[in-house]
Protein backbone atom coordinates (compact mmCIF):
# COMPACT_ATOMS: atom_id res chain seq x y z
CA UNK A 1 0.00 0.00 0.00
CA UNK A 2 1.21 3.45 -0.85
CA UNK A 3 1.57 6.03 1.93
CA UNK A 4 -0.47 8.53 -0.09
CA UNK A 5 -3.37 6.06 -0.34
CA UNK A 6 -3.35 5.54 3.42
CA UNK A 7 -3.23 9.29 3.99
CA UNK A 8 -6.22 9.80 1.66
CA UNK A 9 -8.17 7.12 3.52
CA UNK A 10 -7.43 8.74 6.88
CA UNK A 11 -8.59 12.14 5.59
CA UNK A 12 -11.78 10.61 4.16
CA UNK A 13 -12.43 8.77 7.43
CA UNK A 14 -12.02 11.93 9.48
CA UNK A 15 -14.24 13.93 7.11
CA UNK A 16 -17.01 11.36 6.50
CA UNK A 17 -16.62 8.55 9.02
CA UNK A 18 -16.96 4.89 7.99
CA UNK A 19 -19.07 5.75 4.95
CA UNK A 20 -16.15 7.73 3.55
CA UNK A 21 -14.15 4.52 3.12
CA UNK A 22 -16.61 2.91 0.68
CA UNK A 23 -15.84 3.04 -3.02
CA UNK A 24 -17.48 5.95 -4.74
CA UNK A 25 -19.54 5.43 -7.89
CA UNK A 26 -17.64 5.96 -11.09
CA UNK A 27 -19.18 7.64 -14.09
CA UNK A 28 -17.29 5.78 -16.81
CA UNK A 29 -17.51 6.69 -20.45
CA UNK A 30 -20.76 7.43 -22.25
CA UNK A 31 -22.40 4.71 -24.30
CA UNK A 32 -21.80 5.11 -28.00
CA UNK A 33 -25.07 3.42 -28.97
CA UNK A 34 -28.31 5.11 -28.01
CA UNK A 35 -31.08 3.15 -26.32
CA UNK A 36 -32.96 2.98 -29.62
CA UNK A 37 -29.88 1.62 -31.39
CA UNK A 38 -29.36 -0.94 -28.63
CA UNK A 39 -32.99 -2.03 -28.97
CA UNK A 40 -32.48 -2.38 -32.74
CA UNK A 41 -29.29 -4.39 -32.17
CA UNK A 42 -31.14 -6.65 -29.73
CA UNK A 43 -33.80 -7.30 -32.38
CA UNK A 44 -31.11 -8.00 -35.00
CA UNK A 45 -29.51 -10.60 -32.72
CA UNK A 46 -32.90 -12.15 -31.86
CA UNK A 47 -33.93 -12.41 -35.52
CA UNK A 48 -30.64 -14.06 -36.42
CA UNK A 49 -28.63 -13.55 -39.57
CA UNK A 50 -29.96 -13.91 -43.09
CA UNK A 51 -27.48 -16.20 -44.82
CA UNK A 52 -27.90 -14.51 -48.18
CA UNK A 53 -27.71 -10.93 -46.89
CA UNK A 54 -25.22 -11.34 -44.03
CA UNK A 55 -23.19 -14.28 -45.34
CA UNK A 56 -23.20 -16.13 -42.00
CA UNK A 57 -25.41 -18.79 -40.45
CA UNK A 58 -25.01 -17.61 -36.84
CA UNK A 59 -23.84 -14.40 -35.23
CA UNK A 60 -20.32 -14.09 -33.90
CA UNK A 61 -18.97 -11.00 -32.20
CA UNK A 62 -16.83 -10.13 -35.20
CA UNK A 63 -19.89 -10.34 -37.47
CA UNK A 64 -21.93 -8.12 -35.16
CA UNK A 65 -19.00 -5.72 -34.97
CA UNK A 66 -19.30 -5.23 -38.74
CA UNK A 67 -23.10 -4.90 -38.55
CA UNK A 68 -22.82 -2.22 -35.84
CA UNK A 69 -20.27 -0.31 -37.89
CA UNK A 70 -22.36 -0.56 -41.05
CA UNK A 71 -25.79 0.26 -39.61
CA UNK A 72 -25.00 2.58 -36.72
CA UNK A 73 -21.60 4.00 -37.79
CA UNK A 74 -20.10 3.10 -34.41
CA UNK A 75 -16.82 1.22 -34.10
CA UNK A 76 -16.44 -1.23 -31.23
CA UNK A 77 -13.67 -3.65 -30.38
CA UNK A 78 -14.74 -7.28 -30.65
CA UNK A 79 -14.54 -7.70 -26.88
CA UNK A 80 -16.71 -4.63 -26.33
CA UNK A 81 -19.34 -6.13 -28.62
CA UNK A 82 -19.44 -9.07 -26.18
CA UNK A 83 -19.92 -6.67 -23.27
CA UNK A 84 -22.76 -4.91 -25.09
CA UNK A 85 -24.42 -8.26 -25.80
CA UNK A 86 -24.08 -9.26 -22.15
CA UNK A 87 -25.63 -5.96 -21.08
CA UNK A 88 -28.52 -6.65 -23.48
CA UNK A 89 -29.12 -10.00 -21.78
CA UNK A 90 -27.44 -12.35 -24.23
CA UNK A 91 -25.06 -15.16 -23.34
CA UNK A 92 -21.99 -16.34 -25.21
CA UNK A 93 -23.31 -19.89 -25.14
CA UNK A 94 -24.68 -21.12 -28.44
CA UNK A 95 -26.74 -24.18 -29.20
CA UNK A 96 -25.02 -27.31 -30.30
CA UNK A 97 -25.22 -27.95 -34.02
CA UNK A 98 -27.40 -30.90 -35.09
CA UNK A 99 -27.30 -32.85 -38.28
CA UNK A 100 -30.55 -32.40 -40.24
CA UNK A 101 -31.06 -36.17 -40.46
CA UNK A 102 -30.51 -36.78 -36.74
CA UNK A 103 -33.35 -38.27 -34.67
Amino acid sequence: MDCRTLRDWVHRFHAEGHSGLYDRPRTGSERRLTREQEAALKQIVRDGPDHERDGVVRWRRVDLQAVIKQRFEVEYHERTVGKVLHRLGFSHISTRARHPKAD
